[in-house]
């Protein structure tokens, strides 16, 4: 239904903006790398160390106001209070206290001690401390696993096409990435494992996009064997475009609803995919094709007899068939 809403012959002619896209999208990451350095991320307990406690009724709500103001009495610092699953559980996060081991496990027992206090029927579930070792494993993992993703993208990538095209899309994917981590240190929501996870799915949507423009561009090449390239490119943009806008803004309006009603628990998590959304569809556009194009891609590598091509599934109809 919202596919046949769309305009399905549409004439734009993106790579006569790839100039100006340039410039934006190198602008925003030379801005985004600079704000790294200077205000680096507000990192999560996950990466910086502290306490959790999960504590919660079997069958009412619990008054998170009650809990904060306990929190507050306690003068640890940087507090959280978030609910997670439902009403009835809640996660207290704590900033790291000065001192070892020691002194976060007096930290807890205080916590632990003013929660029973002050609500007796309170039930305490679980508590964990955070330390510095752990933290710092947990970022240097978090940052290979993105890097691995994005060095098995180029792999696939470069096998399935040509080099042109792998080193087109990793750095969409580097571009997206860059860009993320600049929306973080500017709107300076928590940073934390949840949003490593955003990465990495922004990684595979963002490839997602890129490969079907791809996909596309190569057929109008072998199809259109006379066509200049940037036309080839505009074309094949032109006819995977409702698809684009399609999958984008169905994905946004889930999003939406999370970000809006799916509680403060996973609102960074959603607050980084509907960016990555956005700037992932602008990457495939406006950063992977026009790179096809500097990167002088060969048409004779790409037009040659299908049924010697492994990539080429003979077996049904091409995927773009039905848009």
């Amino acid at each position: 239904m919202l596919l046949k809403l769309l305009p399905q012959e549409t004439k734009i002619k993106f790579l006569s903006m790839r100039k100006i896209a340039a410039v934006f999208s190198i602008l925003l990451g030379i801005g985004s790398l600079v704000l790294f350095a200077v205000e680096s991320l507000n990192y999560g307990i996950d990466f910086k160390g502290g306490i959790t406690v999960e504590v919660g009724y079997e069958e009412k709500a619990v008054p998170l106001a009650d809990i904060r103001e306990i929190m507050a009495g306690l003068n640890l610092g940087g507090v959280s209070v978030k609910q997670f699953g439902s009403p009835n559980d809640v996660l207290v996060r704590i900033e790291r206290q000065p001192g070892d081991d020691t002194a976060q496990s007096v930290a807890m027992t205080n916590v632990r001690a003013a929660l029973a206090a002050a609500l007796p029927d309170l039930i305490y579930r679980q508590g964990n401390i955070i330390g510095p070792v752990v933290s710092a494993e947990l970022k240097q993992d978090g940052a290979l696993a993105v890097t691995v993703a994005i060095l098995m993208v180029l792999m696939y990538i470069w096998f399935r096409f040509e080099w042109q095209f792998g080193l087109g899309a990793v750095i969409a994917l580097v571009h997206d990435i860059v860009l993320t981590v600049g929306f973080f240190a500017l709107t300076r929501l928590e940073f934390n494992l949840s949003i490593i996870a955003a990465l990495l799915t922004i990684v595979g949507y963002s490839l997602n996009d890129t490969v079907v423009v791809y996909d596309r561009v190569r057929e109008n090449i072998r199809k259109y064997r006379k066509m200049a390239m940037e036309d080839v490119l505009n074309l094949s943009l032109n006819q995977t475009l409702s698809r684009t806008v399609m999958t984008s803004v169905t994905t946004l309006l889930a999003l939406f609803a999370l970000f809006f009603l799916g509680g403060e628990v996973i609102r960074g998590f959603t607050a980084a995919m509907i960016w990555g959304v956005v700037i992932g569809t602008y990457s495939s556009i406006f950063v992977a094709s026009p790179l096809l194009l500097f990167f002088k891609i060969r048409r004779e590598a790409m037009v040659h007899d299908e049924e010697k091509d492994p990539t080429v599934d003979k077996s049904r109809p091409g995927q773009f068939g039905d848009l």
